[in-house]
């Protein structure tokens, strides 16, 4: 445990952000895990719905810095084949 006081408010701040970063992370795995559990069910309308939400959250977690710019290029990528394939 941190004895300085700036210390202490560093941990404080960084329990802070890693909650902020844990909340926005899961928010887009939980995109991504209902727009493929849609292309199972063959539902297509609502996978191309759910598919740019998908995006849009990608996108989010990308601007907070949750994760890299190549990171979510890759997912998106990855998201957009698996639709393009469920619907040819």
């Amino acid at each position: 445990m941190p004895n300085i006081k700036s210390a202490k408010k560093r941990v404080k701040v960084i329990e802070k952000k890693t909650l902020r970063n844990n909340m926005i992370k899961s928010a887009y795995k939980t995109s991504i895990k209902k727009f493929e559990q849609a292309i199972e069910a063959g539902n297509m309308e609502e996978a191309k719905t759910l598919f740019s939400e998908a995006t849009k959250k990608i996108d989010q977690a990308c601007t907070k810095g949750v994760i890299v710019k190549n990171t979510a290029a890759r997912k998106k990528s990855s998201l957009s084949k698996k639709l393009n394939s469920a619907i040819a």
